[in-house]
């Protein structure tokens, strides 16, 4: 039985449990999942305890083989650039959807109290971690680490990425026989940590079923049809990103079959809804990207590790719904220019969002703050954070992989999906 399978079948047992154990009010079958949720946990750990030397290995082989200073420029500026334009269409795609359908008309004052008086505590504590969010200045000196290695302790991505980067461009200056050397040893660490992936993902399909049965156990119904219309605008805003920017970007940009894309990546989308983390699900991604698509080493290393870090698609289109919503709720008007200025605040806050768990909703104290909105609101909408947590990782995912093979493409990469043949493997990826 194929990995996506298995995965999928826990996934659905999962939720048959979790939603089984939520209606019944069953305590008994609360206390068990609770106890089995440890192990879910740990395998998100053991996933992220790869991310680090994989992501440091790659960056720097990467940067080595694309040779030289003005190749990384290009690569990097098409990089940032894509990711910078599919989520400011992201954002516009929640701003319109949210006026049409407008979502906040539809939330009673009974509601409205319920969810403050129940959420209005964790609300705060995220207002008050938004608050301490750094300005663009102090992000961007913030990428410039003054100690790598503290920097990979801490799991902090984008000074590390730099210093990876750097480094594997550095590597392609000193003597021939010491760049073998050099990129040897971290060729052979981003292999060991290709097999240490298999032997994660052997335990997936039971880490998955105990993430998402403990999620739909806590998870009210209650909850969901008062935010029917809030859930629902988001839901369709991220399907339409999802299956309409992409499948765009990949038909008539990277030219290749978007529905045998989506098909290939379905593992790396199952992960990112389970664990709702991109940093999380990054070894699996680099890992489709060059056996599943075909795309070289040089360019997934680069471009998916960023990406898991700023391109964050699916969180800034639910912050462009949620300022709207609760805007909407407090009869609160923005204008047009108003909204614009939501998309290049939603579009900037998002490339600070780690890839954790619910780190959009921290950000998204700094988008209402700037459309004068009352970041209070952040309580109307808490309780169905995680899982649209989980549906806008995948979105992320989603636009990593379409954007590296994008990249691939503009690069040169003669890329080819079609459901009766294998990748065709660019130079520099792995064997198949």
């Amino acid at each position: 039985m194929k990995l996506y399978t298995k995965i999928s079948i826990g996934l659905v047992a999962g939720a048959t449990a979790g939603i089984v154990v939520n209606i019944a009010g069953w305590e008994g079958g609360g206390n068990v999942l609770a106890t089995i949720e440890p192990f879910g946990l740990g395998w998100i750990r053991l996933i992220r305890m790869i991310v680090v030397p994989l992501v440091v290995a790659s960056l720097v082989v990467g940067a080595a083989s694309l040779g030289d200073l003005r190749t990384l420029g290009r690569v990097g500026g098409k990089t940032v650039a894509y990711y910078l334009a599919t989520t400011s269409v992201a954002v516009s795609i929640g701003l319109v959807l949210s006026n049409v359908i407008k979502p906040g008309r539809g939330l009673s004052v009974e509601s409205q109290q319920a969810l403050q008086a129940e959420y209005g505590t964790q609300a705060a504590g995220n207002i008050e971690l938004g608050n301490q969010a750094p300005s663009v200045v102090q992000l961007l000196l913030s990428m410039i680490p003054d100690n790598p290695v503290g920097a990979a302790a801490n799991a902090d991505m984008l000074p590390l990425i730099l210093f990876s980067i750097l480094f594997g461009v550095a590597a392609t200056m000193i003597r021939e026989d010491r760049r073998r050397a050099v990129l040897g040893v971290f060729e052979a660490i981003n292999d060991i940590s290709m097999v240490m992936i298999h032997w994660v993902m052997t335990l997936a399909p039971y880490a998955v079923f105990v993430l998402i049965a403990a999620v739909t156990a806590r998870f009210g119904f209650e909850i969901l049809e008062s935010l029917l219309w809030y859930t629902g605008t988001v839901v369709l805003g991220l399907a339409l990103h999802a299956f309409g920017t992409f499948s765009l970007i990949l038909r008539f940009l990277a030219r290749v079959n978007p529905v045998e894309f989506f098909r290939r990546i379905r593992n790396a989308q199952l992960l990112g809804f389970s664990t709702s983390s991109s940093s999380a699900t990054l070894p699996v991604s680099m890992q489709i990207a060059e056996e599943n698509l075909g795309i070289s080493k040089k360019i997934s290393s680069f471009v998916l590790p960023l990406g898991a870090t700023v391109n964050m698609d699916g969180t800034a289109l639910y912050q462009g719904v949620a300022v709207m919503f609760i805007a909407q709720v407090f009869g609160i008007e923005l204008s047009v220019m108003q909204q614009l200025m939501v998309v290049l605040t939603a579009t900037l806050a998002s490339i600070g969002a780690a890839g954790v768990p619910s780190a959009g909703i921290i950000t998204l104290t700094i988008v209402l703050s700037q459309a004068g909105v009352p970041d209070t609101g952040i309580a109307l909408i808490l309780g169905v954070d995680r899982i649209l947590d989980m549906l806008r990782t995948s979105v992320n995912l989603t636009g990593d992989l379409t954007g590296a093979t994008f990249i691939a493409r503009t690069e040169g990469e003669n890329i080819v999906l079609d459901a009766t043949t294998a990748p065709t493997v660019a130079e520099g990826s792995p064997a198949q």
